[in-house]
């Protein structure tokens, strides 16, 4: 027996699926809070020393949470190929904008602090805020669009067509819904952000953390549910029609879409996904108590929680379907129809299988030994080594 036919290609397809879900949770469940912090700096740290507090909470981890981000991105790359390349295509300057937030970041971490000028850091505390709020917001603004469904098809030749030239693919992406959740997925990691800082700063910077977070977490909570309605009652969903291969061969042509319904149609089918929103909007309620009751360790697990439930809602909601065409349902891709061959999906679960808990425990040792508040004597007494 070959080896990779002890997993069934439709089971592959599924637990990669579940994976890739995980890496861009994993993704703003960590590096989320580092982008929370540089879009909260300009205004919860406002003397030199307290925006050093407020970058050195992040200063040591950030490097290893961005990980998750080239983890997921690789993932798509190797799993959903027709996933990466027309979202890409479609996406190619919203995600120049975030690339170039996430190369701008690093360099300010590294310069802000070799030169004891105020205009020089203060430029580069500028550009830990571009860092920090451009990916936030932008990253919501695709899945808005996601949501609606992207305006591409595919020729008889399986070539990808994105319709528009290219400015005009970026603007159509900054719609009304869109834009929304942009805003949303801005708050959700303004709270996040606010929460770590609850935890690892103190002072000033801990009481301004506090005040501002809480107001983002009430954002949070009443865009998502305002979303969730707008979404019911103001967009079709997708469905397939008739009887499908799930361990076929990755066409998208080969199956039958409609638009039409609601994608809430998924929670009569599927009545325990509710599991994830009620998670989403629990923990943000709970973080904002957390953040105005001053709680710590508990306030942050409550933010992750309700990254968690948000994030994964919009996943299990959209299931089967994983980038829905607007202009040609027909060309939707799906779990089913979009994966890489099936030795390909034995073979990467396999090395992740063994690399992904070497990371998780690199990741809780880090952790462990970095544990513990930044205070004004810890930058007085490491000056010279820290950001």
């Amino acid at each position: 027996m070959i080896l990779n036919e002890l997993l069934s290609y439709e089971t592959l397809r599924l637990v990669w699926w579940v994976l890739v879900g995980v890496l861009l949770i994993g993704f703003a469940l960590t590096d989320g809070f580092d982008m929370g912090v540089g879009a909260l700096l300009p205004f919860v740290a406002k003397t030199d020393n307290e925006r050093r507090i407020a970058i050195n909470t992040v200063g040591p981890v950030w490097e290893g949470n961005q990980v998750w981000f080239i983890l997921g991105g690789g993932a798509i790359f190797a799993a959903w190929p027709p996933l990466y390349a027309v979202s890409f295509s479609g996406f190619y300057l919203a995600m120049w904008l975030v690339l170039a937030a996430l190369i701008v970041r690093p360099v300010a971490f590294k310069y802000r602090s070799k030169r004891d000028d105020l205009r020089w850091r203060a430029t580069w505390d500028w550009a830990l805020f571009a860092g920090g709020a451009v990916p936030a917001t932008i990253f919501g603004v695709a899945v808005g669009n996601v949501l609606q469904g992207v305006p591409f098809h595919f020729t008889e030749d399986l070539h990808a067509i994105y319709e528009g030239v290219w400015y005009m693919k970026f603007l159509r992406l900054l719609n009304p819904f869109a834009l929304a959740c942009g805003i949303l997925s801005l708050s959700m990691l303004v709270m996040h952000g606010a929460a770590w800082l609850t935890l690892k700063a103190e002072g000033p910077v801990q009481i301004r953390a506090r005040s501002i977070g809480s107001i983002a977490a009430l954002v949070a909570v009443a865009g998502y549910i305002g979303l969730g309605l707008w979404l019911a009652y103001g967009f079709d969903g997708y469905q397939i029609d008739g009887d499908y291969v799930t361990d076929g061969p990755s066409n998208p042509l080969h199956f039958a879409v409609t638009k039409g319904g609601s994608w809430m149609d998924a929670y009569a089918l599927r009545p325990w996904i509710a599991i994830a929103p009620i998670m989403g909007v629990a923990g943000g309620l709970l973080a904002y108590l957390g953040l105005r009751a001053g709680r710590e360790v508990s306030t942050l697990l409550a933010s992750k929680m309700a990254i968690f439930g948000m994030i994964a809602s919009v996943g299990l909601t959209m299931f089967p379907f994983i980038l829905p065409s607007s202009t040609d349902p027909r060309s939707s891709l799906t779990v089913w129809n979009a994966s890489s061959s099936h030795l390909t999906l034995f073979i990467m679960l396999v090395v992740t299988a063994i690399f992904l808990p070497i990371i998780l425990l690199y990741t809780a040792w880090v952790y462990k030994v970095l544990w513990g508040k930044v205070t004004d004597t810890h930058i007085a007494d490491n000056s010279d080594g820290l950001y």
